[in-house]
C-alpha cells in the first residue's frame, strides 16, 4: 500500500525515538510556546514585584516561582509530546478522573481565598486549581467517546460525551466558575462539530446554553454582578477593569517604557488575569500584537496539520485542544479591553500560576503529540478498500 506523510518529513520506524520525535514535531508551535513563556517571565519581572513587596516577600519571589513552575511545565510538555495518540488518550482519561473527583469534593475540602468562589485546593505550601487540569482531560475523554461512536457497532459516544459535558459544566457552575464552564462547553461544541454533528443539534445546544445563562443571571448574584458591570455604560476607574482599560490606553503604540508603568501598583491581579494590561502599558501595542500572533500561530498551524490526520481521536481531540487554547487567550484579552464580561481566566503560559502553566503544558504536550507527522494511508487506497 502506498503511504504518505502530511508534510515533507518521512517517518522511519527503525529510528531512535528522540530523532524521530524531533523530525515529526511541529517545531513552530513549540517555539511559539517557549516564546509565550519567555514573555510571561519578562512581564512577571514588572507585574509581580509590587505584590511581593506588599506581602513582605523578596522582590522576585513570584518570578522565581514562575520559573520553577515553568521548568516543570516544559519538561511535562516535552514528555507528553513524545506519546502516541493511544497514550495521550489514556493519560487524558486518568487526568480527567482525578480532576473531576477533586472538583466534586471542593465544596468540602476547597477554599476560596476570599474571592467568593471555591475553586482551589490548598496544600499549605501551594494551592491547586483542579478545573485547570480538568480541561485537557475532558477534551481527551470526550474525543475518545466521539471517535468510538464512529466505529461499526461502537458505543453511543456522542450521548456519553454530552452527558459528561453536562456533569462538568454543572460542577463548574456550582463553584461558581462560569468562565471555565463556558470554555468546556465551547470545547465540546467544536469537537461535536468536527465529529459530524448536525447543525440543528449545535443550534439547540446554543439555545440551551443561552437559557442556562439567563437562569444563572436570575439566580446567581456573582454572575449577575459581572454581567451588570459589563453592560454598564460607565467604567468605575477604581475597579480592575477600570485600571486595565486606562493602562491599555496609556500604553499607546510603543508603551510608556520598561518599568515605567503604574497599573501594576493598582491591580491586585496584574500578574495573573490582567497581565496583558501590564504588557500594553509598558511595551505598547507592539507587544500585544506579538502575543496575539504567537497564539494565532499555535492554533492555525495545529488546525492545518490536523486536516491531514485520519485518526478520528487525534483529529477531534487535537481540534478541541487547539481551539480551547486560543479561545482562553481570547477571553483573557477580551476581558482586559472590556469586550467580554470579567471571567477570572489566565493567559496561558504568560500569567503567573502553577496550576495554569502546568495544565497548559499538559494540553500543549497532548496537542504536539497529536499533530506530529505520522504515516497516513493514501486516500485513494482507503477509498479503494471501502469500495471493495
Amino acid at each position: 500500500m502506498t503511504e504518505m506523510v502530511f508534510g515533507s518529513t518521512r517517518v522511519r520506524s527503525g529510528d531512535p525515538i528522540l530523532p524521530r520525535w524531533w523530525r515529526t514535531l511541529d517545531k513552530w508551535t513549540l517555539a511559539c510556546v517557549v516564546g509565550l513563556f519567555a514573555i510571561g517571565i519578562l512581564l512577571g519581572l514588572a507585574a509581580s514585584v509590587p505584590l511581593a513587596e506588599k506581602n513582605g516577600l523578596p522582590r522576585f519571589y513570584y518570578v522565581n516561582r514562575q520559573g520553577i513552575f515553568g521548568g516543570v511545565a516544559l519538561v511535562v510538555m516535552l514528555v507528553i509530546s513524545m506519546m502516541s495518540p493511544r497514550q495521550v488518550r489514556r493519560l487524558g482519561v486518568v487526568i480527567f478522573a482525578v480532576a473531576f473527583l477533586t472538583v466534586v469534593a471542593l465544596p468540602v475540602i476547597g477554599t476560596d481565598f476570599g474571592k467568593g468562589a471555591t475553586r482551589w485546593l490548598s496544600l499549605g505550601f501551594t494551592s491547586i486549581q483542579p478545573s485547570e487540569f480538568l480541561k485537557p482531560g475532558f477534551v481527551a475523554l470526550v474525543a475518545w467517546f466521539m471517535a468510538a461512536s464512529q466505529e461499526v457497532g461502537g458505543p453511543p459516544g456522542k450521548s456519553l460525551a454530552a452527558a459528561t459535558t453536562f456533569a462538568v459544566v454543572l460542577m463548574l457552575a456550582l463553584q461558581p466558575d462560569f468562565g471555565q464552564a463556558s470554555l468546556v462547553l465551547f470545547s465540546w461544541g467544536v469537537m461535536y462539530f468536527v465529529a459530524g454533528a448536525p447543525l440543528v443539534y449545535l443550534l439547540a445546544a446554543a439555545g440551551v446554553a443561552g437559557a442556562g445563562g439567563m437562569f444563572a443571571y436570575a439566580n446567581s448574584e456573582h454572575f449577575a454582578r459581572r454581567i451588570n458591570g459589563f453592560l454598564s455604560p460607565e467604567i468605575d476607574p477604581r475597579t480592575q477593569i477600570g485600571y486595565a482599560t486606562n493602562a491599555i490606553q496609556e500604553g499607546g503604540f510603543f508603551g510608556v517604557g520598561v518599568g515605567e508603568g503604574s497599573v501594576k501598583w493598582s491591580l491586585p491581579d496584574a500578574h495573573t488575569d490582567f497581565i496583558i494590561a501590564v504588557a500594553a502599558e509598558e511595551y505598547g501595542f507592539i507587544m500585544v500584537l506579538a502575543i496575539i500572533l504567537l497564539y494565532a500561530t499555535v492554533v492555525a498551524r495545529s488546525l492545518v496539520r490536523l486536516t491531514g490526520e485520519r485518526d478520528p481521536f487525534a483529529r477531534i481531540a487535537g481540534t478541541g485542544l487547539a481551539c480551547a487554547f486560543g479561545v482562553q487567550a481570547l477571553i483573557n484579552m477580551g476581558v482586559a479591553v472590556r469586550l467580554l464580561p470579567a471571567k477570572g481566566m489566565t493567559l496561558p503560559f504568560v500569567s503567573y500560576g502553577g496550576s495554569s502553566i502546568v495544565a497548559s503544558a499538559i494540553a500543549m504536550g497532548m496537542l504536539l503529540a497529536l499533530t506530529r507527522t505520522r504515516p497516513q494511508g493514501n486516500i485513494a487506497d482507503v477509498l479503494g478498500r471501502a469500495g471493495r
